[in-house]
Order: C-alpha cells, then sequence, then structure tokens
C-alpha cells in the first residue's frame, strides 16, 4: 500500500462529478477524502490561472476534469493544473478525463486535415501527465496516441445493471442496436452482457451532422429496441433511427450513450422524439435543460471511477472493472437488490 493518501482535484468541467467520487472515495477508505483546495478563474482576457492551496510535495495526484464544452477551456485548465502540480513536486499525476474530447478527430478523412486527437494526447504527455484514465473513447485506438499508460473504462456494465433493473430482469424481447457499423463492437458487448441479439441500423451522411439515409439489418417486429452509442451529440442521428426502428416494427425504443453532449438542439429533438428513454451518464455535467427533459435519465459513473483510482493508487487491476458482476458491490444501494437479474 502506498505511503500516501490519493489527492483529488478539479477543474471546472464537472465539479459535481468530482465531489461525488471524492464521497464514495471516502466510504471505501473510511476516512474523509477531500477535493485539494485550488482556485481555477480566469483573468479579464480570459487566461487561465491556477493557483493549489494545499501542500502536494510526493503526492499521488489525480486530475478530474472531461475535456467537454467548452473544449479548448476545459482542455487548458487540465494542462495548466498539471503544470501547477508538476512543479509543486507531486510525484505522480493522473488524469481521469471522463470525457475525452476531440477523440472524432482520431484519423485523416480527407486531404489536408488534422489528426486533432493525436495533438491532444501529445499536449497531454508534454504537460507532465504520467498517466490517463478516460471512458469509452470514440476509438478505442486512441489509447495508442499517447506514450504513457491509458485506462479506458466502459459503461458497458453500468448500463447491463440498468437494463436488467428496469426491465425487471426480462430481456425476452429486448434487441440491442447499433447505430452505425462502426459502433457493432460496442454494442455487441453490451449485447452478450445481458444476453439479447444484435441488429444494425445503417446510415449514409452526405456531411458531417446530417444522415441521408438509414436501413435497418435484422428483424426488429415486436421487440423493445435500445440503441447504443458513445455520445449524443446533436440527436439527429439517434431520433432519426428511432423513427426507423418504429417503422420497422419495434413495439418501443430507448437509447443508451455514454456521453451526453447535447449540443443546439438536441434536448428538444429528444423530448419530441418516438424514443421513450434516453439514458447518458454523468461523464459531462447534465444542464439544466437535460435534467428538466422527461425522456432523459442520467445514471452515475462516480461509483467506478472512485474504485479505478483506487485501483490505480494502490496498484490493482482497473480492467476488474470491466465485469458487470464486479460493479454489483459498487453500485449497491442505487438499485434494490435482486433487481439486476444475476442470481
Amino acid at each position: 500500500m502506498p505511503a500516501t493518501d490519493p489527492k483529488l482535484i478539479s477543474g471546472n468541467a464537472n465539479l459535481p462529478l468530482a465531489e461525488a467520487i471524492a464521497r464514495r472515495m471516502s466510504m471505501h477508505r473510511g476516512m474523509r477524502i477531500n477535493l485539494c483546495d485550488a482556485r481555477v478563474e480566469r483573468f479579464n482576457d480570459q487566461e487561465i490561472f491556477v493557483e493549489v492551496y494545499e501542500n502536494v510535495r510526493g503526492e499521488d495526484m489525480f486530475i478530474i476534469q472531461p475535456t467537454s464544452k467548452p473544449a479548448n477551456d476545459n482542455l487548458m485548465e487540465l494542462l495548466i493544473m498539471a503544470d501547477a502540480l508538476r512543479r509543486s513536486s507531486a510525484s505522480r499525476i493522473t488524469a481521469v478525463i471522463p470525457y475525452f474530447g476531440y477523440a472524432r478527430q482520431d484519423r485523416r478523412t480527407k486531404a489536408r486535415t488534422p489528426i486533432s486527437a493525436k495533438l491532444v494526447s501529445n499536449m497531454i504527455v508534454s504537460g507532465g501527465i504520467e498517466r490517463v484514465l478516460t471512458m469509452d473513447l470514440h476509438a478505442a485506438q486512441i489509447q495508442g496516441f499517447f506514450d504513457i499508460p491509458v485506462d479506458n473504462l466502459y459503461a458497458s456494465p453500468i448500463f447491463a445493471l440498468d437494463i436488467l433493473h428496469q426491465f425487471q430482469g426480462d430481456v425476452s424481447d429486448v434487441m440491442v442496436i447499433s447505430p452505425d457499423v462502426g459502433g457493432v463492437a460496442r454494442a455487441r458487448e453490451l449485447a452478450t452482457r445481458i444476453g439479447v441479439p444484435l441488429a444494425i441500423v445503417d446510415k449514409r451522411r452526405e456531411k458531417a451532422g446530417e444522415v441521408a439515409e438509414m436501413t435497418v439489418i435484422g428483424d426488429v417486429t415486436g421487440k423493445r429496441c435500445l440503441i447504443v452509442d458513445d455520445m449524443c451529440d446533436t440527436a439527429g442521428t439517434l431520433c432519426k433511427a428511432a423513427d426507423v426502428l418504429m417503422g420497422a416494427g419495434a413495439t418501443e425504443v430507448h437509447a443508451y450513450t455514454t456521453h451526453g453532449v447535447m449540443s443546439g438542439p438536441a434536448v428538444e429533438r429528444i423530448s419530441k422524439s418516438v424514443l421513450k428513454s434516453v439514458v447518458i451518464s454523468d461523464s459531462i455535467e447534465a444542464t439544466p435543460e437535460v435534467l428538466a427533459c422527461k425522456n432523459i435519465r442520467v445514471v452515475p459513473t462516480a461509483p467506478m471511477f472512485a474504485q479505478a483510482i483506487l485501483n490505480i493508487w494502490n496498484g490493482t487491476s482497473v480492467s476488474s472493472l470491466f465485469d458487470t458482476s464486479t460493479l454489483v458491490p459498487i453500485y449497491e444501494g442505487l438499485y434494490p437488490n435482486g433487481m439486476w437479474g444475476l442470481g
């Protein structure tokens, strides 16, 4: 066991999640773990300034900061916090990035375009960060952009618990849907966890943000369909896929998406759509509009991140958290006992 306790520090991107992680870690450790006392603010010209009020010399530091909207500001907060900790002689700095921004720019799709995800990874490594903990990267190969260890958690075990609870363990008429060919591996993984079949909605884009045509591959007649994706941005694809599935004979459509980006008209589209529910995680702080939407529900990731941070701190396995059965005791109390269909 390390000689010092883990220390948490948070930027402004998702303070409620950071506080929830600290509370869960306090429960596990049997002692109070608080967020490090610091200020992260801006000068009048919007330059970011960080000051840490506690001694962090020799400490194992964890910066909790998703790089969500505004992506550039939150990314700079992360880098400047890392620099402040490095110059204050922290022994190790781990960036906990529940939502990794710029992940969609992971390859060159046209001539003379950047690979921004690689650029961001270079900046993170150059900033003195020695390890990254994230969840549901848009493309798994982004882990290879870093020259430091990267732990990529998955939301599917949490979603599996939620599905088995919401459907009372009866998934006989449930089918998991991938909204595109690229997301088949993610959807298949969840379908395998809960023991249901898989179908695909094949989509063709004319340009970014617009979907020209959708076709269902598989028979969804009489099925309760669960669309699984890593993020929901403007919700255009999600809502159109739900319409196509209902038109193909589905009885109801739900969606499970890890990162609720919810840009522009997303909330309005979802509220007016045929989607019975949209479940997102709290990797990105939910806006008041998201929280007020009747068919959007937020599931917590703090128990998983808290356990992952403790595992990294004491040098034990993080991959154990990929197992649904491992998360049952971690999420105990959030769902009634016996509602997971896990025996």
